[in-house]
């Protein structure tokens, strides 16, 4: 079995020690480092490479949200998962437009979290239906919709394919597998549809399915 290593990253030891907890009995999880703020954050990331970094937002020396900045720029495939007791849906949504792939709210119980790890870890998003409803209001209000520019070359047959497929939640590996590619090839032509759609994460481009349905 293959294991999903994850970072922690919280300013408070107490919240860090739960986390952990929550997560070593289970035989496909594992803690491979933690961290206490933003910088350190982005330097383990550098260090350990983990599947999967569980990142707070408000936290001392560089904050989560200009962590995750700094961790998608330097490695855009980067795993992010927002895990917070903020409820501010501002920064939450700048999180995942930043490159978060998912939020998780530090009051939902464990076996929420365990499903939201291993589906962020298989390239899945993971909101809750409010923050992906507006989300999904934001790009709505687009001045410039991805379509309403004339000179943006359209989607091939193909992208609109694995586009529909993304909408449905389905990670690289189920996508391969429907469409007979490799995740390589299937991660490829996402980061081709970002670029035609004119979106910047995996998360969007998501939202932007469910808005053609």
């Amino acid at each position: 079995m293959n294991q999903i290593r994850i970072m922690i990253t919280d300013d408070h030891p107490m919240m860090r020690e739960a986390l952990r907890a929550a997560l070593e009995e289970e035989p496909d999880l594992t803690v491979c480092c933690e961290a206490s703020d933003g910088l350190e954050a982005v330097e383990m990331t550098e260090k350990f490479q983990p599947d999967v970094i569980l990142m707070d937002l408000l936290m001392p020396d560089m904050e989560g949200l200009e962590a995750i900045r700094r961790i998608i720029e330097k490695k855009p495939q980067t795993r992010i998962m927002v895990v917070t007791s903020l409820e501010d849906d501002e920064k939450i949504i700048a999180a995942i437009q930043a490159g978060a792939l998912g939020y998780f709210p530090k009051t939902a119980p464990r076996s929420y979290l365990l499903e939201a790890i291993r589906r962020v870890a298989d390239g899945v998003p993971y909101l809750p239906s409010g923050i992906a409803q507006k989300l999904f209001s934001g790009l709505r209000k687009m001045k410039t919709g991805p379509l309403s520019d004339p000179a943006q070359e359209p989607l091939t047959e193909r992208q609109g394919e694995i586009l529909k497929l993304l909408g449905e939640g389905r990670s690289d590996m189920e996508i391969g597998i429907a469409l007979h590619l490799s995740e390589a090839t299937v991660r490829s032509h996402v980061r081709n549809i970002l670029l035609r759609l004119g979106l910047e994460t995996r998360a969007q481009a998501v939202a932007y399915a469910h808005k053609l349905k």
